[in-house]
């Protein structure tokens, strides 16, 4: 399925596009790294397994821009994640069904790929959750701009703390 947001294209990443999402990953590091948030993703994470592993599974979303050149990408599923069956210092909105929206990037080229992205969640399912890391003060700046609202302090796989958002519609 197709869908356009503002002449922008969401759909499904095939393992073709394995190689245009490993520089936008890479350029997002980067962007993190030189805007005050060196430690969200280090050790070249995403790597590119993990990235094949999101399209392997359906997971992996890429955002073209109406000239067909993929901009952003994200992993988006719906169903329990583990990393959120705890929550500390807060507590989810609710414990409705909800999707999860991770590694969400772009490429620096088009603004309002974020806000796509959440628009596009929300229209599979209405309950999302998402996390970031405390010193990725954009990505908590563009969450509240988008209506997410802060639920407290998860850890990540490798027992890193996050700040947690959700967003509930329903």
């Amino acid at each position: 399925m197709h869908v356009f947001y503002n002449t922008m294209i969401i759909k499904k990443a095939l393992y073709d596009d394995i190689e245009l999402l490993v520089p936008i990953y890479d350029y997002a590091r980067k962007f993190m790294a030189d805007n005050g948030n060196p430690n969200q993703w280090i050790d070249g994470y995403p790597s590119r397994e993990i990235i094949a592993k999101d399209i392997s599974n359906g997971n992996c979303f890429i955002c073209k821009n109406e000239e067909g050149s993929i901009i952003g990408a994200f992993t988006f599923m719906i169903g329990e994640d583990p990393t959120y069956g705890k929550i500390y210092k807060g507590q989810w909105l609710n414990d409705k069904p909800y999707g999860v929206i991770h590694r969400l990037v772009s490429d620096g080229t088009t603004h309002g790929i974020t806000k796509n992205c959440i628009k596009w969640c929300l229209k599979q399912i209405q309950n999302i959750r998402i996390d970031t890391h405390a010193d990725n003060k954009i990505m908590q700046s563009l969450l509240d701009k988008t209506g997410f609202e802060y639920c407290g302090i998860i850890h990540t796989h490798n027992r890193t703390e996050r700040l947690a958002f959700q967003i509930s519609v329903q």
